[in-house]
């Protein structure tokens, strides 16, 4: 097996975070605390939470952190939407990131999937 440095999904998320963080920049002042905060945890949870299932010692154990980097992944998104709701966010700002989010949606669905394979 890889190490998670060499993975495409860990690769991808490292990505994103980069991304959000540029976006989130521009955020109000005021929401530094609040929503800012909020978007950047979840989606550093992302690229944790898998080096985390990595390295783990069961397929079960892995996939339970890939679980909870999917979560963080939809979270952001959601997160992401309402910035944009809020006016925080530019609708072109949002659709720049959208794309670089589905991409981790499929490969981070395709290592669950490679995992539960192991537990048969």
């Amino acid at each position: 097996m890889k190490s998670y440095i060499e993975l495409d999904i860990w690769k991808e998320a490292r990505k994103l975070v980069s991304k959000v963080y540029l976006v989130t920049s521009n955020y109000p002042k005021e929401e530094v605390y609040g929503i800012t905060n909020q978007i950047r945890r979840c989606s550093i949870s992302i690229p944790s939470n898998i080096a985390e299932g990595c390295g783990r010692q069961t397929p079960k154990d892995s996939i339970r952190f890939l679980y909870v980097s999917r979560g963080s992944l939809y979270e952001l998104e959601t997160q992401l939407y309402l910035s944009n709701d809020l006016n925080f966010l530019s609708e072109e700002n949002l659709n720049a990131i959208l794309p670089q989010i589905e991409t981790c949606k499929k490969l981070l669905n395709g290592f669950i999937n490679y995992y539960k394979k192991l537990l048969v």
